[in-house]
Order: structure tokens, then sequence, then C-alpha cells
């Protein structure tokens, strides 16, 4: 791509070489390969520029900064192009559209937003499209799937030079459809700029992320971003609280909406075998959720009524839900080696809502006691940590507070909140406090096989992670690995 072409999309006069083309994008130093921009960008605690140094010398040929950064840059060699705007990240997205060529039609793009829900959604969809015979991409928090090929995922959404390299490789190996989770630090961060979604998805609102947005409003704004005609052709809504009943009055494109009661256009019953039905706009179905609970009930009926906005007929939707999507980490039962160990559920549920609902959905299957263990995370919202408590404390029989990522923060004050969230709910809940997470998942599986046959240990908040971030230092730790470690 003609970095004159580049500049006359940002309208600026690039500096130095003029006459180079680019054939890549990459805002990391470490990923950049030969012929690629760098983009520069202003940081939280650093410039991008101070690292042009090391871009450069892996081959880039251009560099988009700030003026700031063109500063820090110093005399660029005769061979490198610079772009400088004032505002780099905000023009980043359109620029690696641009680059890569993502701004047509293939793959088929669905994006899903929302505070809960929406790994899980996006697996009952990826699943689904394999099922109907389509090659599917995948992109969210667990992992990114190119058809059959399986990439770690570092983030929710990636950034915008690596989101348009990903869609134009799906393009090149033919993806037929491509499932995303959309954060809400994506929309916010501009990490999705350039891409328009053939449909997005709305699942829910509760409170997470205020670190980052401050008020519920602001989060809320930033979801609802994704519902404008510059970033979505038409979106399905969860209309089931009232942010997505707000949504829906306030969405600028062309939208439909499913709940349980209300003026739906798709009406669903949750009925008590965890199967959905869902009547409306031509569709009758009833199906069977992979997963326990009203939740994802919901998720499943969110992900067949998209299916139903592509084009799908009730045969293929039904067929096609139908089969099993196996998401790491929710909702994950975690087999034991002793028949008699009590059952045990991993899940990310790191909100008050979905700790609630979580449990709430584990509940019938826990006659003889619920055993819950878990934490918060470190520099991160801190309101909702005794919110998280509470729900645990109204919703299982024995909660256990423990670590979970504190990344920089004291341990024990980031439990001490959670216990006293847990504590001033008032119930007969039982509580302890172990910080060691895995000593915590040992007594919770000692003290389920002590109630006898008919528990449920539900280890909640880290879900799919491989690690535990302690200073800095990211410790190999995987909650389902320590909790069959326990049962067996």
């Amino acid at each position: 791509m003609p970095i004159a072409r580049l500049a006359r999309l940002l309208g600026v006069t690039p500096l130095g070489h003029a006459a180079a083309s680019v054939t890549g994008v990459s805002l990391d130093s470490r990923t950049v390969r030969p012929g690629d921009l760098y983009a520069a960008l202003p940081g939280a605690h650093t410039h991008g520029a101070r690292f042009a140094a090391q871009a450069l010398a892996q081959g880039a040929i251009a560099v988009l900064t700030d003026p700031a950064g063109l500063e820090l840059l110093g005399d660029l060699p005769d061979t490198v192009a610079a772009l400088v705007v004032s505002e780099p990240r905000a023009v980043l997205g359109a620029l690696a559209a641009e680059v890569y060529g993502t701004s047509g039609s293939v793959p088929t793009l669905v994006g899903i937003t929302g505070t809960n829900g929406k790994t899980t959604t996006a697996y009952l969809l990826d699943s689904a499209a394999r099922a109907l015979g389509l090659t599917a991409g995948l992109i969210g928090t667990v992992e990114i799937r190119v058809g059959e090929r399986r990439l770690p995922s570092v983030r929710t959404t990636p950034e915008s030079p690596d989101l348009h390299a990903l869609l134009a490789t799906m393009r090149e190996v033919g993806v037929d459809i491509c499932v995303m989770e959309v954060s809400s630090h994506a929309l916010a961060l501009h990490r999705v700029d350039g891409v328009r979604y053939d449909v997005a998805a709305f699942t829910n609102l509760s409170q997470d992320h205020l670190d980052l947005h401050g008020t519920m409003a602001d989060y809320y704004a930033a979801k609802a971003a994704l519902f404008t005609p510059e970033r979505a052709r038409r979106g399905v809504i969860h209309i089931g609280d009232p942010w997505g009943a707000r949504l829906a009055r306030e969405a600028t494109i062309p939208v439909v909406t499913l709940a349980t009661d209300g003026d739906a256009d798709y009406r669903l019953t949750f009925n008590l075998d965890d199967s959905v039905t869902i009547r409306g706009l031509n569709l009758n179905v009833t199906l069977t959720s992979a997963l326990p609970g009203a939740f994802n009930q919901a998720n499943t009926a969110l992900a067949a009524v998209v299916l139903h906005q592509l084009g799908y007929d009730a045969e293929q939707i039904t067929r096609a839900v139908l089969a099993d999507p196996h998401v790491p980490g929710r909702m994950e039962r975690v087999r034991a080696g002793d028949p008699d160990a009590p059952l045990g559920i991993v899940d990310y549920a790191h909100t008050p809502d979905a700790v609630q609902t979580a449990l709430a959905a584990l509940r019938p299957h826990a006659p003889a006691g619920l055993i819950v263990v878990l934490g918060a995370g470190g520099d991160r919202d801190r309101g909702k940590r005794a919110a998280m408590g509470s729900a645990a404390a109204e919703g299982a029989d024995v909660v256990i507070v423990t670590d979970d990522n504190p990344r920089s923060e004291d341990p024990e004050l980031i439990r001490r909140a959670v216990r006293e969230g847990a504590e001033a709910a008032g119930t007969d809940a039982e509580i302890v406090e172990i910080a060691d997470r895995r000593e915590a998942i040992r007594a919770a599986v000692a003290a389920g096989r002590a109630r006898g046959p008919g528990v449920v240990v539900a280890v909640v908040g880290k879900g799919h992670e491989r690690g535990q971030e302690v200073d800095g230092v990211v410790h190999p730790f995987d909650d389902r690995d320590e909790l069959e470690a326990a049962l067996t």
C-alpha cells in the first residue's frame, strides 16, 4: 500500500520517504516485519516512539505517530516515511483496514457485546456454523480460531492492526463466517475501528470495567457504539434488562429484540429441562441449552436468533445449535477420578451478576450443598468486590474467599473487601478465607466430601485462564487442573 495513498486517507502530508509502500501494520515493535508501518502511539506509561529504533531495525519502513512522538523519533533514515496526526490511535483501524483490504463483506462478521455471555454465545455460533458446513473463524477471550487452526488469545478483542491482519488471513484461507467478542475496551480504545459487522448482538449489561469507564452510563455508551451504521448493518438485542431495552430504543441501525416478556420480536420461554422455546418473526423452535441455567438458555436463544437473521431456517438452526460447543471455563464440568467425589464446576463468573446467575443455575444440581471458591482481580473495578462476595453468600452454602489475580494490589485487602461483602449479606452461608487458591480449592472439595453425595463445588472467577498474576509475574495456574487433582 503506497504511503502516499495512506497519507491521503489521513489528510496529511507524509514526511521522509513518501514513495515507499507498506505491506503490514503493527503497534508492537517486537512483532514488526520488514515492510511494516509501525504505529508509535502515546501510552499510559510511555510513548511508543521510544521503541521506534527496534521497529526500524526489524524492517519498518514507515511510522505513524503524533507530534510528541515525532519529537522523540529524531532524524529518521532517508528510507523511512512518517505520518503524523494528533490522535494516531483514532485513525489506526481505518489505516489497517486500507492496508489489509478488509472493508469488504468476506467473511461474514458477527460481533457480540455485553457484560456476560459473550464467550458462550460466540462458541455456540462457532459450533453451529461448523455444524452447518461452514468454515468458521472465532476471535475472543479464550482463543482465536482460523478454520481448524487455534491460536492463543492475548485479550478479548485484538488491537486493530492484528484484527485486520486476522480478517485478511481468514479471507485468504476461505473462512465463511467469523464470530467475534467485542469488549467495551475494544470499542472505547478504537480496536474495532474499520470493521463493519453484518450482525451485532447484545447479551446484557451489569457492573464491570468501571475502572475504565467510570460510570454505568459511560460503560453503556461504549457498548451502544457497536449499534451504529459505522460499525454494524443490523442488530440483535436481548432486552432482559433495562440497558438492553434502552439500547433497542436508541440503536441507529435496524434491530430485532428477544425477551421472556414485553413486546419483543422473539418471545422466549425457559423450560425446566434447560431448553428454550423461541417464537416470532416466522421462527418457532425449542432448543436444548448445552449448559445449565436460564442465562445459558438466553445465550442459546441469542445465538439462534442471530442465525435466523443471517437467513437460516428453523430446521437448520435446530440442527446447528444441538452441536456441543464445549466452552472452556464456562460452566465447565471437571471430571473426577473418584465417582463419589462432588460435582466440580469451573466458571469465569467475575461480576456480581455473573456470580449470582452461575450459582442459581447450579443450585438445582446441589441438593446436599453448594460450595463456591472465589476472589476478585486486582487493578480492576474495586466497586464490584463486596457485591461479588454478597452474591456468593446469597447463592451458596459455603463461601471460600481466596486470591484471584491480585496483580499489583495487596491481596489481603482484596480478600477483605470480598469477605466483608459476603458477611454483610446476612445469610446462613459459612464464610471462610484461605489465601492460597490451590489450598482453597482443596478445602472446598474436602468440605464437599464431608457432606456426602449431591454436593457441587464451583470455582469461579478465572475460568479458562492458565496463569495467576501476582506482582507482575504470571505463575502457571489452571483452576480446572487444580480442581481435577483435588477431586481425584
